[in-house]
């Protein structure tokens, strides 16, 4: 059997891919998977803040077009970068165990904390930007687009005096570099992060089953569910800054979730518990309560 999967062509989008191709061949070793890199709109402009150029959806709508026009069989997503919305005619079922979901800090100074007043700090997020700001009014917060590596370099030759990325990046991508995790308390995570998502067209039932078998983790579908049940509600794309994370513990599922104005002076945080199998209830009830709490005027207003 031979399959054609979508991809971005970034170093941290193909180890991923090649992760998805090394678990798939392990499970049916004659499988043979040819990887078809599409560049996306989100790749060719690396100089604006995303929530300038139209949002995540610019790393995965070409991909999507050539799983409609059946160019590519299957494709594999960073979730966090998947809009609430996915076009007819396409899914998101297949769902691999989570990466960490955590933000970490790359810096010559130990945290945050400890940076001098009007330092600089790197990010690509609003979500990251509000957390950032709500922990130090006095830093100054620029744009840091572009792969890893080009992040790295900038924050080594001091043009940042630290950066924020996503520990599941520099996991997956084997780089060895010095770093502090986030708590939750510090850093609510972008709803998916650190999961995979294999995007398929959803008449192909034979190739869902077979990626189904190889690669799904219920858990962690559990968890992203209710996160992207949360960013449903909110309708918040990346003009907003917003943030939420799911985790299973004693059969129970808990999600922690918060949305901000752009300058944190108005952060709504708040948490919630419930029963594993009303995964999007919970987060949509959290989105609800959140909302009702002010963030229906943060979006009327940054909208």
């Amino acid at each position: 059997m031979h399959l054609r999967v979508g991809t971005r062509g970034s170093k941290l989008a193909l180890a991923q891919t090649d992760w998805v191709i090394s678990k798939l061949k392990s499970f049916y070793p004659t499988l043979e998977v040819e990887k078809v890199i599409i560049k996306t709109t989100g790749d060719k402009i690396l100089d604006s803040p995303l929530s300038k150029i139209g949002g995540k959806g610019l790393f995965v709508k070409e991909i999507e077009e050539a799983l409609l026009r059946g160019k590519i069989d299957f494709a594999v997503h960073s979730m966090k970068d998947v809009p609430s919305q996915i076009p007819n005619g396409l899914e998101v079922s297949i769902i691999p165990k989570r990466e960490s979901p955590f933000d970490v800090w790359v810096s010559k100074f130990d945290s945050v904390m400890s940076l001098p007043s009007s330092a600089k700090v790197g990010t690509s997020s609003l979500r990251r930007s509000v957390q950032i700001k709500r922990l130090r009014k006095d830093l100054e917060v620029l744009t840091l687009r572009g792969n890893v590596d080009t992040r790295l370099r900038k924050v080594n030759e001091g043009s940042y005096d630290g950066i924020i990325l996503a520990e599941a990046g520099l996991k997956r991508l084997g780089i060895k570099v010095e770093y502090k995790k986030f708590s939750l308390e510090e850093m609510i995570p972008a709803v998916g992060q650190g999961a995979l998502g294999i995007e398929i067209r959803s008449e192909d039932k034979e190739l869902k089953e077979l990626l189904l078998k190889a690669l799904h983790s219920p858990e962690t579908s559990l968890c992203v569910t209710a996160e992207r049940a949360f960013l449903r509600v909110m309708e918040g794309g990346c003009q907003v800054p917003l943030g939420a994370y799911a985790y299973l513990k004693d059969g129970e599922l808990f999600i922690i979730g918060f949305i901000s104005d752009l300058q944190a002076e108005r952060f709504y945080r708040e948490a919630m518990q419930g029963p594993a199998h009303e995964a999007n209830k919970l987060g949509e009830a959290l989105a609800k309560r959140l909302l009702d709490l002010g963030g229906r005027d943060i979006l009327k207003e940054l909208i």
